[in-house]
């Protein structure tokens, strides 16, 4: 079997011992028996802390968890600043969780959760910040300053808090490159290992911005052609 990695944007083909292995033991492989200054992320190694997520064949993946095929091509995620090899910093896109203020912003001084408001929002509390959704997101390639999905999701998993008493902050925080920038792709759903429809939680905060007032900017720019001329 042999697989290629992106080592510092050039292309290295390894030849590996196995006929079916995850794609971590393959990295770790490589490092300890051929190339030991091969650089990766990786720390629980069982699909939980996400740390080892990389792209295979130009699709997000987590490594520890992904099995590998002769041919493949691994390289680092997108639209993070690179350090080495696989490694890539993931700080400037966890900034954006503060940006779409994503916490408790006012907690409720009486409020209680129940089974049933734990349900709510309890896919999106599974987010293991992997980037993912982050890395295959394509609005990112023309507006870095883009919120990105899991902050999003992450809003939304707040708006919808029975603790939360000024949803309406929230809201406030992502209309400027946030909810009306996602072009709706569902890019980031389809590579999400928690199966979190990021796509869907943008389309309920887009619900719940029109219900504090706000709409689409883009709407006033377009032209749909009503001019003059009956």
């Amino acid at each position: 079997m042999k697989i290629t990695i992106s080592r510092n944007r050039e292309k290295v083909e390894y030849k590996l011992p196995f006929k079916s292995t995850t794609l971590l033991k393959a990295l770790y492989h490589i490092k300890n028996y051929q190339d030991s200054s091969l650089t990766f992320d990786s720390n629980c190694r069982s699909g939980v802390c996400g740390a080892c997520s990389v792209r295979v064949n130009g699709k997000e993946v987590l490594a520890c968890s992904h099995k590998i095929e002769s041919g493949d091509y691994i390289e680092p995620l997108k639209y993070h600043k690179l350090q080495r090899d696989l490694k890539v910093d993931k700080k400037e896109a966890i900034e954006k969780l503060k940006v779409a203020k994503s916490w408790l912003n006012q907690p409720k001084e009486d409020a209680t959760i129940t089974p049933d408001g734990v349900k709510v929002n309890e896919k999106q509390s599974d987010c293991i910040l992997c980037h993912s959704c982050y890395s295959a997101c394509p609005v990112l390639e023309v507006n870095p300053n883009f919120i990105g999905p899991f902050a999003l999701t992450r809003a939304y998993r707040y708006i919808t808090d029975p603790r939360e008493e000024d949803s309406k902050s929230i809201i406030d925080s992502i209309q400027s490159n946030g909810i009306w920038d996602c072009t709706l792709c569902g890019e980031c759903t389809a590579v999400c290992p928690q199966g979190i429809d990021s796509k869907m939680d943008i389309m309920m905060l887009r619900s719940s911005s029109a219900q504090f007032g706000y709409s689409d900017p883009n709407f006033s720019s377009m032209d749909f052609g009503f001019g003059g001329g009956f």
